[in-house]
């Protein structure tokens, strides 16, 4: 069926998402089960709250409205909405059975497609979530090394040891949150003044939308192999997109252990564990790290189909040919109209579009536009989380979209009326406060 979406003169209808979010008010705490999806992370009064289905790198609304998506359901969707191959084997699948009183086939044939394609995956385990084999990965670290503490950079979801470092750390007792400390990307001095003999492992997201510099990810190598903490990537952004390998394959740097979830199964409940056989086979007596679901056959049908898509179909340089042409459109756009107070950043397969606060508030800019976006039939919320699906057609009317929306922008800034322009509550920030938070203390200088 041919696309709907036009640039459009009027914005959406919504009667239905709002009819469902007067429901929801009162049943679920944030209204959501995934924050970065939520109502506060759109422009309320304007947006729609509820999707009804998505093919390929479009989504429709409860209310029928149409969107190219730049979010793909936060990241887990590489190759798209309801992509043929993956969602043949799933239901192929589900013809034979979910979950079994035995261990299924398909967790050995993936786990040895993930240690074809993973550098150093020596060994596999499988959950259902990022935080699950995160906090996994960090027991494993404190059981080889005998140590106890951590240090992280970037976001690694919602478990104690490491929630205890941001700003919504009620309910974790104070000696968790004595366990955990932050350092900040490209600050290997800071780094190296935190590592001290009580420190686990290193975690971090290898990037997010800042480049290494000066061979930080190889210095972070160098620094644990010295302390002898172990190095934890958390690839839940950049494996299987950034390259097939991911990160460690991108940049040429091993981690001793891995973590994946969201692009690995297109949309599936999966999350990856690999790394080092001396490590990870603390899991066979040592350490206990068992689910009900982790075997789960849909999933790992879904992450067989989806690695062999993006391996044979060389997906990840898909994702960056097309999210190229968007980053240097939209910047090509800004630098014309002299808006030095936006650009679009980061790898080229998932950007991020930036507002300058000297210009005037940030949270109000963005909601303004994402709300022309979405009068436009493109569904944003700052990022552009590419797919496999998202073609020339999506790109080419994006780019224009943006050709009409930043005009609107630069007008309201010179005019210091952008709050003003929204036609409902501009959106929430999200609460990820990951750096220059609970920094832990320098070392003690030597006793004279």
């Amino acid at each position: 069926m041919p696309s709907q979406i036009r640039l459009k003169a009027e914005y959406p209808v919504i009667a239905k998402s709002d009819a469902l979010f007067a429901r929801v008010e009162q049943l679920i705490p944030a209204k959501t089960q995934t924050l970065a999806k939520g109502p506060g992370q759109y422009v309320n009064g304007v947006a729609p709250k509820f999707a009804e289905r998505g093919k390929g790198s479009h989504l429709w609304d409860v209310d029928g409205n149409e969107y190219i998506d730049f979010q793909m359901g936060i990241g887990p969707l590489s190759l798209g909405y309801c992509y043929d191959t993956v969602d043949n084997a799933v239901v192929n699948q589900l013809k034979k059975g979910i979950t079994f009183s035995l261990v299924h086939p398909l967790e050995v044939e993936v786990a040895e497609l993930v240690r074809e394609v993973v550098p150093g995956a020596e060994m596999v385990r499988y959950s259902k979530t990022g935080c699950d084999v995160t906090t996994a990965a960090v027991r494993l670290a404190r059981a080889h090394t005998g140590r106890s503490k951590v240090l992280c950079c970037g976001y690694h979801g919602w478990h104690d040891w490491y929630i205890a470092v941001t700003d919504r750390n009620r309910g974790i007792p104070p000696h968790t949150q004595e366990l955990s400390y932050t350092f900040n990307y490209n600050d290997i001095n800071g780094l190296i003044d935190s590592l001290d003999s009580d420190v686990a492992c290193v975690i971090l997201e290898p990037t997010v939308f800042e480049a290494p510099r000066d061979n930080f990810l190889q210095k972070v190598r160098k620094a644990c192999d010295e302390s002898g903490a172990l190095l934890i990537f958390d690839e839940m952004w950049t494996g299987f997109r950034l390259a097939t390998g991911g990160a460690q394959e991108f940049f040429d740097v091993r981690a001793d252990l891995a973590c994946f979830s969201k692009a690995v199964a297109n949309g599936m409940p999966l999350s990856i564990l690999t790394g080092r056989r001396e490590v990870m086979q603390l899991c066979e007596k040592d350490v206990f790290f068992f689910t009900t679901f982790g075997g789960e056959a849909l999933s790992l049908a879904a992450a067989k189909a989806t690695i062999e898509e993006i391996r044979s179909k060389r997906v990840p340089e898909q994702l960056a040919r097309q999210g190229k042409k968007i980053k240097d459109g939209y910047n090509s756009i800004a630098q014309k109209m002299a808006m030095n107070y936006t650009s679009c950043v980061g790898f080229d397969c998932r950007t991020l579009v930036t507002f300058d606060a000297k210009a005037g508030n940030p949270l109000e800019m963005k909601s303004l536009v994402q709300q022309e976006l979405i009068k436009r039939g493109v569904l944003w919320s700052g990022f552009h989380n590419m797919c496999f699906s998202h073609d020339d057609a999506d790109v080419d009317h994006t780019l224009e979209a943006y050709g009409e929306v930043l005009p609107i922008l630069k007008r309201a800034v010179d005019e210091n009326c952008v709050r003003a322009s929204l036609r409902g509550e501009p959106v929430e920030p999200v609460f990820r406060k990951t750096s220059q938070f609970n920094t832990k203390p320098k070392k003690a200088p030597p006793a004279p």
